[in-house]
């Protein structure tokens, strides 16, 4: 399987190749790359494809200190650098557009463009904090049996996917969620950064999102000096790229090609 040894972690990812602009894919909190099978299925080989599993999740092997986004866009970087990528397209999904927009400040000359699916620039809402980290403390405790459903739920919102994603959820270390838990809800809001991201960028996200309101979604196409489009997928939850692929890959793929 493949592995880069990267800022301390052993990063899982995979890998489509060819010649095609490389497309890095990162994924969501609780998911790893393989919510990104319709996009890779659409795109290569045209594209070239490159997703990976973050720190705390998947198959990375992952050290189990505190970080920040800025260390998972490191790491973004990083994998960049070991398959000798100069740059590409960064495309994520809620944590990974965290971790997309932070690379694309820290590292504009390697990020070709963006694309942010059910994502926002901001910091956690207030009003949600505290049963997030009461849901943190149950899954610590007792593992996902009690609020797994309520999370796949607020996630996927799809009973065809959420049972896969629940059986993994059961294999996941639960000692993983406390510095994956905190780098969630103690993230910095960058909002006021945004206008020093000035690649393309397409913005997508899920008429039925609980987790990030539409209007997070809004704000970043406003304040993005090149976003060139604003996809509404209607009905999708906060995973919409996994379980309405039909409506965002036609977008995505002319995006990828205008900006080639």
């Amino acid at each position: 399987m493949p592995f880069a040894d990267v800022n301390g972690q052993r990063l899982f990812f995979e890998d489509s190749g060819g010649d095609g602009p490389a497309v890095l894919l990162s994924h969501g909190f609780l998911m790893d790359s393989t919510m990104f099978d319709p996009q890779v299925e659409a795109l290569a080989p045209e594209f070239r494809c490159i997703r990976w599993d973050e720190r705390a999740f998947g198959r990375t092997e992952f050290d189990g200190k505190p970080f920040t986004y800025w260390d998972s866009a490191a790491d973004a970087i990083g994998l960049l650098d070991h398959l000798g990528i100069e740059s590409a397209v960064l495309g994520g999904m809620s944590q990974g557009g965290f971790l997309s927009m932070r690379a694309a400040l820290a590292h504009p000359d390697r990020v070709r463009a963006l694309v942010l699916i059910d994502t926002q620039s901001g910091g956690e809402d207030a009003a949600v904090l505290d049963g997030y980290r009461a849901m943190t403390a149950d899954w610590l405790a007792n593992g996902p049996v009690n609020v797994g459903p309520i999370v796949a739920n607020l996630i996927i919102g799809d009973p065809a996917h959420e049972p896969s994603w629940q059986a993994k959820w059961e294999t996941l270390p639960r000692e993983n969620m406390t510095p994956a838990g905190d780098c969630l809800f103690d993230r910095d809001d960058i909002t006021d950064r945004l206008g020093e991201i000035t690649c393309p960028a397409l913005v997508i996200h899920g008429t039925a999102d609980q987790a990030i309101p539409m209007e997070k979604a809004e704000l970043l196409c406003e304040r993005l000096p090149d976003c060139r489009g604003f996809v509404k997928v209607e009905g999708a939850a906060h995973a919409a790229n996994l379980t309405h692929p039909e409506v965002v890959n036609p977008p995505l793929l002319d995006f990828l090609r205008s900006v080639r």
